[in-house]
């Protein structure tokens, strides 16, 4: 090996741009079920992957994800998952591919581009618990290509990936549409517009702040929200996420297995992912390949790109809104629909206030429904993302909710999935 450089290499700029073949690609890749290369982060759900979901993802200390007795004293007789963790799980069968024509339409898109997280769609059917085992079938739901976009100035790409997950017997559990930009990194006007952003520094006061927000944050677990006694316009109590900071990330990889799920890894499984994925890497200041994805804790990557510090994974802050959303609906509701937007970056030594207030109030067939919105903000006082999610609350004169259903298309396809992964697997006796 080379002696030790005395000076780190020269900043490269990011120059890649989408080409309307990619764009082509992708839209033929509409409704096709696509196969997903190495493991779920989870093959069984387990007391322990809920538990270091809930803290290490989430930072959400609420019992009824990390305590099975006090989960059985509840409506859900146990120990149940934070409703998002199936992020974390789902086993996908679909095969590889085989021909050229489909290697070639599923060979990587976009290299180089950046790509940005801007927010979830979710219908959430039953809770997760330790033994369940899931199932994942992903495709592509939408392509929007934007000739001028306000986010970068140049051309931009929003795709929608749904994922629909089913138990053993094939029942959807939950179906997720994940909401991604793709933009050409070197004319981002999202990236420069914060090029004068410093990190932020706080001031004893200003700790004092936020551990006061910290401090009244209210878990409203065994005693019911009941919906005769909510009306339009109550707040949700707030909840205070950060100073964000490395620690932050690195408990998040740890509660949702970034691993696997962005196909990489560390020391030899770095390498293995290398070698299938090149195209995933570039080379840091040392000349040393990194995963693209050291941008959420690389000071001096985070720089290349025109930015003040490394910034959180969107889907963190899909979860912090849900944190909020748990507290405030105790453990007999059921966050039904949700929908979370990503609206800008969330840079290391950001704080995040989540606030929220209830905006409708509805008995649909019996069904005593209750719409929040929510937003968190920064300590620059920039809502950088925000929610709004649907519960059904338990009534004093209706009782206790009813589960959601899935609808037709949704049963149809999961029973579909299930018996085409069963007739494979009888094929390879």
């Amino acid at each position: 090996m080379s002696e030790a450089a005395t000076e780190k290499r020269p900043r490269e700029i990011d120059t890649a741009t989408i080409s309307d073949a990619d764009i082509e690609r992708e839209r033929a890749q509409i409704g096709v079920p696509q196969y997903e290369h190495g493991l779920s982060f989870n093959r069984v759900v387990s007391e322990d992957a809920i538990r270091h979901y809930a803290f290490g993802f989430v930072a959400d200390d609420n019992p009824l994800w990390h305590e099975p007795d006090y989960g059985a004293t509840t409506r859900w007789r146990g120990q149940i998952a934070p409703p998002l963790f199936l992020t974390t799980v789902g086993i996908n069968e679909t095969p590889k591919y085989s021909t050229p024509e489909e290697k070639a339409l599923f060979k990587g898109l976009y290299r180089g581009v950046g790509r940005y997280n801007v927010g979830t769609n979710w219908q959430l059917f039953r809770p997760l618990r330790a033994g369940d085992v899931i199932y994942v079938e992903m495709s592509v739901a939408k392509v929007e290509v934007k000739a001028n976009s306000a986010f970068s100035g140049a051309r931009t790409v929003l795709d929608a990936i749904r994922h629909l997950y089913v138990d053993r017997n094939g029942m959807p559990v939950a179906v997720r549409f994940e909401n991604f930009i793709n933009a050409e990194r070197g004319g981002s006007k999202k990236v420069s517009k914060h090029a004068d952003i410093k990190r932020q520094v706080y001031t004893p006061e200003d700790i004092a702040k936020i551990d006061e927000v910290y401090a009244a944050e209210q878990i409203r677990g065994a005693t019911p929200r009941l919906w005769e006694d909510v009306s339009v316009g109550d707040e949700i109590v707030p909840v205070a996420k950060g100073p964000l900071g490395t620690l932050d990330i690195i408990a998040a990889h740890l509660g949702w297995g970034l691993g696997s799920t962005y196909g990489a890894g560390p020391l030899r499984y770095n390498w293995k992912t290398r070698q299938k994925l090149g195209a995933f890497f570039s080379e840091d200041q040392f000349g040393v390949p990194r995963s693209m994805i050291r941008l959420h804790w690389d000071q001096d990557r985070a720089e290349e790109l025109g930015l003040p510090a490394p910034y959180d994974y969107g889907q963190m802050r899909s979860n912090w809104l849900t944190h909020a959303i748990t507290n405030w609906m105790g453990d007999d509701a059921w966050i039904a629909k949700l929908d979370t937007l990503i609206r800008g970056f969330n840079f290391h030594g950001d704080t995040t206030i989540i606030t929220g207030k209830v905006v409708n109030k509805r008995d649909e067939n019996g069904i005593r429904l209750v719409d929040l919105e929510l937003v968190g903000t920064n300590q620059r006082g920039e809502a950088t993302c925000d929610a709004k999610a649907t519960i059904r609350l338990p009534s004093r004169e209706a009782g206790p909710i009813v589960l959601p259903q899935p609808d037709e298309e949704l049963r149809e396809r999961g029973a579909r999935m299930m018996a085409e992964a069963v007739e494979r697997n009888r094929n390879k006796r």
